[in-house]
């Protein structure tokens, strides 16, 4: 009876070592990884960058199969401007005209899925929930994700709906008579992730 139990545990003990060396959690390198951002309105455009502020990524058998990363909002920077514009975008965009940073300091982004892609210009598509403002929507995205000496890093860029999470100032599909003031919902972001 000793045996059987013996044998039992040993047996468990050696799945669970298996299953640890097959699957591990590394962190998100936040000196290397970054979002930019590009905002468009009818007369222009601005853009800028976003830190991401802590993260960590799944590997299983050298590849990504999930993870997180939380973006620091009151990182919001303009690379467009100098000055006294720049100091009055970055403002609106913190205000609750935009993001609400006060209230809102991070939004976060969990990976509930990645798939390979059989597209040229991807390796994967990598779906997930984006939660900005308090407010989660479901987005799915073309990403290039590679593996060098055990070191992962995913690229993406894709636009954004940004009235899906009630950010809708200037937006002409809430508001009429805009005119040049309008700015457009979409909102591209280019996403550099590395791990540690």
């Amino acid at each position: 009876m000793k045996t059987k139990i013996l044998s039992i545990g040993l047996a468990a003990l050696i799945m669970t070592a298996a299953f640890t060396v097959l699957q591990k959690e590394v962190k998100v390198d936040t000196n290397s990884s970054q979002i930019a951002w590009v905002g468009k309105k009818v007369t222009g455009q601005h853009n800028g960058i976003v830190n991401i502020k802590e993260g960590a990524l799944e590997m299983e058998e050298g590849q990504v199969t999930g993870g997180f990363f939380v973006i620091d909002m009151t990182t919001i920077d303009v690379l467009d401007l100098e000055g006294e514009y720049k100091g009055k975008l970055m403002g609106h965009l913190r205000s609750d005209d935009f993001f609400s940073v006060e209230k809102y300091p991070t939004a976060k982004f969990t990976i509930t899925s990645i798939d390979k892609s059989e597209a040229t210009d991807a390796t994967h598509f990598i779906a997930g929930d984006l939660t900005i403002k308090g407010i989660t929507n479901k987005i799915t995205f073309p990403a290039t994700v590679t593996i060098k000496d055990g070191k992962a890093n995913a690229k993406a860029s894709f636009a954004l709906d940004r009235t899906k999470w009630e950010v809708r100032y200037g937006s002409g599909s809430f508001f009429d008579g805009l005119g040049d003031k309008m700015i457009y919902d979409d909102f591209e972001l280019s996403v550099n992730l590395s791990s540690l």
